[in-house]
């Protein structure tokens, strides 16, 4: 078995390049935390992310319109709404699907979402918009008004600070009881790493584009993470399998590879299924659920990355910088 194992055909030899990964590792996370700590100084609520009215409370308005509405229109908008009286509007363009609308035989509109401040039964704020918004869009229809307070916006971000933190605590415990603590702690930096990396994506198109966070992106968070730890796990596994056979026999750094390379296929061709299905529903999906489809697909792919590259090969230096120690000692 050993024989086979250690001279079967390497796909990638990932221990030889380590610090190649962690180097790009390092240029995946930065530019998000740099955009983290931007928006944490700069926007108003101090949080790393740009949040929508699920965990700030407001409301929000929204209006069908059978026109586009460009980036000009989206200014002059706002500028009319600030004139009328409304404080501090957020203004978002939600493209239906045309493919859906030619095969339904009805004319493609867009949906103009307003977001303010919340203000109970406030009937005032609603006619100001709806003068503002069918002064240009006669034909403008209203959607929908949802509205969310501000106490249960908070609690409501405090619960899915619970929640993340809740399922990392798990999966430590399990890790540390399943494989050893310094598995659970590689796995911990790891799923750390995929999570700062979707944050710092988002921070980013919040700062650039305007995208504001709400409750599913919480939800998407916690299916990557249990993703990618589920990949991480298939990985330590193997690892930990040959280490039974092949310890008096190979070096540690040989059996990562080994098992990397075990399993490389098998996390490539799940992962790309995955991302093809979410691929779909990003493009033909509805409008409401895009950004969390969006972080599903950004949070699997680095979550594919990290658990080959990354975590593998964290554990392969955490041992010689044990083992390097335990020599000195």
């Amino acid at each position: 078995m050993s024989e086979t194992v250690l001279h079967q055909h390497k796909w990638i030899d990932v221990v030889k390049y380590r610090w190649v990964w962690f180097g790009l590792s390092l240029l995946l996370v930065m530019p998000g935390l740099i955009a983290m700590g931007y928006l944490m100084i700069n926007s108003p609520q101090h949080l790393p992310v740009k949040v929508g009215i699920d965990f700030t409370g407001g409301t929000i308005t929204q209006y069908s319109v059978t026109k586009d509405v460009s980036n000009n229109d989206v200014a002059k908008i706002r500028g009319n709404l600030v004139k009328a009286g409304i404080e501090n509007p957020v203004i978002q363009v939600l493209r239906t699907n045309n493919t859906i609308s030619k095969a339904e035989n009805i004319a493609p509109a867009t949906v103009l979402s307003v977001k303010t401040a919340f203000k109970s039964n406030d009937k005032t704020s609603e006619q100001k918009i709806a003068s503002v918004v069918k002064a240009d869009y006669p034909a403008a229809q209203l959607v929908q008004v949802s509205s969310i307070g501000p106490s249960l916006g908070k609690e409501l971000f405090i619960n899915s600070l619970y929640a993340l933190g809740l399922a990392f605590l798990g999966i430590v415990i399990y890790l540390s009881f399943r494989f050893q603590l310094d598995y659970a702690v590689i796995a911990l930096i790891s799923l750390a790493h995929d999570a700062l990396f979707v944050l710092g994506f988002f921070a980013i198109l919040g700062i650039f584009f305007d995208v504001h966070i709400d409750a599913l992106f919480i939800t998407a968070v916690l299916t990557v993470i249990g993703f990618s730890n589920h990949d991480t796990i298939v990985v330590f596994d193997r690892i930990r399998e040959n280490c039974r056979f092949l310890a008096k026999k190979a070096t540690f750094p040989e059996i990562v590879n080994a098992s990397v390379n075990q399993t490389l296929a098998r996390s490539i061709n799940t992962s790309l299924t995955t991302l093809i299905t979410l691929s779909a529903l990003y493009l033909f999906g509805g409008e409401t659920t895009k950004e969390f489809v969006l972080a599903m697909i950004v949070g699997i792919a680095i979550g594919t990355y990290s658990s080959i590259f990354f975590a593998s090969t964290l554990l392969d230096w955490w041992r010689e910088r044990k083992e390097a120690k335990g020599a000195k000692a």
